[in-house]
């Protein structure tokens, strides 16, 4: 056989369908897409979109169902910018094909996604979380019985030097050059400045204050690694026997836990009444929080209603004055007395791995730890999808036992070997081998000896 040779190249004007090479799909969004389509989710997304288009004029749009797609797969490929999205789903004909691209047909752009998402207001993209919800109860992945409640912390789009004040609108590099400035130095330089910002006393910077010029919404928050930025507070209710998440909503960096409990429980009420598993005063679910969710108001509101309350209690010292407020020593009590149970403290642990589980696969591993839009509105829309994701991953489990496309790859390349031996005591030997792919051996050989007479 003769050596082949790289010579020019030229585009052929005529190609056969059959003549373009074709991959195996990923077993994964193989999968994925077979529950969607046997669904109706395309069906569904069309008319719910339907009102935000012209109704007869205009060039015929993108299907919706690929602009949910795309963010799908955002979470299972832990993309977190729409340019990484149209980069990834462009270098890959699997997930062309997840996307029910024809031959001709080329990936939408990341402006595209952005005007979609414009265009489809919050309603939509709660709709579509609330279809995976449905979609997983029907398998028995949300009983509402207890829910876990947590919140984390997101970056946002926007950095602490452009914030100004609310009330004279002055910048926070205005501020330090005029304090040099009064200091004696009439043209300060950065190092002049930072020089004045580390001798001033009082270096808080209060939100009731201060205010972001490209996103007034965020919140100037201690972030988990101790940091200071800009940062949004997204809160789960997770329902503590499965690991689905029932409810999300973001906040604003700043917010308090006790704050926003009540919308966030309001929210999961919601979405269980509409799988007919909403909690009752005659059947209430429980509401397990940690300490900072720990107030008289929230539990004078939660008790004697739906929720049951298991939120832990801070310690303080000396002893709780009620002042004459019965109502509120009466929550205290009771929710102290449910917390010494052998069922709280299985609670608790159930919480503790279920929620901070959730944050990582979202957070972490799915790429929304730092988010690339600005506005609430518009972070909660991206991740409404991302935690439908979330949520469709468990279902995934269920069937293939991978929640994303990397873990089924991992899993398929595990191979069983069975063997068949008969020796010369006419005794058959079962030889069962499963080999799986790792650093540098095979996992384990187990044999079974058996009679002829078995």
């Amino acid at each position: 056989m003769s050596m082949g040779r790289e010579g020019l190249h030229q585009t052929s004007m005529l190609l056969t369908l059959d003549d373009i090479p074709r991959s195996p799909g990923h077993i994964f969004y193989d999968r994925v897409q077979d529950i969607l389509v046997s669904s109706g989710f395309d069906a569904f997304v069309e008319d719910l979109c339907q009102p935000y288009y012209a109704a007869r004029l205009g060039q015929r749009s993108i299907p919706p169902g690929r602009y949910f797609r795309m963010h799908l797969v955002g979470y299972f490929e832990g993309i977190a910018s729409e340019r990484g999205l149209e980069w990834r789903c462009s270098d890959s004909l699997s997930l062309r094909s997840f996307l029910r691209l024809e031959t001709g047909q080329s990936v939408p752009d990341h402006s595209w996604l952005s005007r979609m998402r414009c265009r489809f207001p919050y309603e939509v993209h709660l709709e579509v979380f609330n279809w995976v919800l449905a979609l997983i109860s029907e398998r028995g992945l949300v009983l509402g019985d207890r829910l876990g409640v947590d919140a984390s912390t997101m970056e946002a789009n926007a950095a602490l030097r452009n914030i100004e004040q609310r009330v004279s609108g002055e910048g926070y590099q205005e501020m330090l050059r005029r304090m040099a400035q009064e200091s004696g130095i009439e043209s300060p330089s950065l190092q002049d400045m930072i020089s004045v910002n580390r001798r001033r006393k009082d270096k808080k910077m209060s939100n009731d204050d201060w205010v972001s010029s490209s996103d007034p919404e965020a919140g100037i928050t201690r972030m988990k690694n101790g940091s200071t930025h800009l940062a949004y507070k997204p809160e789960h209710a997770v329902d503590l026997d499965s690991g689905a998440i029932v409810a999300v909503d973001v906040h604003a960096g700043h917010e308090g836990d006790t704050a926003t409990l009540p919308k966030t429980l309001e929210r999961a009420a919601s979405n269980l009444e509409r799988l007919d598993k909403a909690p009752t005063e005659a059947s209430p679910c429980e509401c397990v929080t940690d300490k900072g969710y720990h107030s008289r108001a929230v539990l004078k509101a939660m008790e004697d209603g739906p929720w049951k309350s298991r939120i832990s209690e801070p310690k303080r010292k000396g002893l709780l004055r009620w002042k004459g407020d019965h109502q509120a020593k009466r929550a205290v009590m009771n929710n102290r007395g449910r917390l010494r149970s052998g069922i709280a403290k299985k609670s608790f642990k159930r919480r503790s791995e279920l929620c901070e589980r959730s944050f990582a696969h979202i957070l972490d591993r799915g790429g929304m730890r730092r988010t690339w839009l600005r506005g609430k509105e518009n972070v909660l829309k991206r991740y409404l999808l991302h935690v439908a994701g979330h949520n469709l991953s468990l279902l995934m489990r269920q069937l293939v036992g991978a929640g994303t496309p990397r873990q089924a790859a991992n899993r398929s390349d595990q191979a069983i070997f069975m063997l068949f031996i008969c020796d010369t005591h006419r005794q058959a030997h079962i030889i069962l081998m499963i080999a799986t792919k790792d650093t540098d051996h095979i996992c384990f050989v187990s044999i079974l000896k058996i009679r002829p007479e078995n």
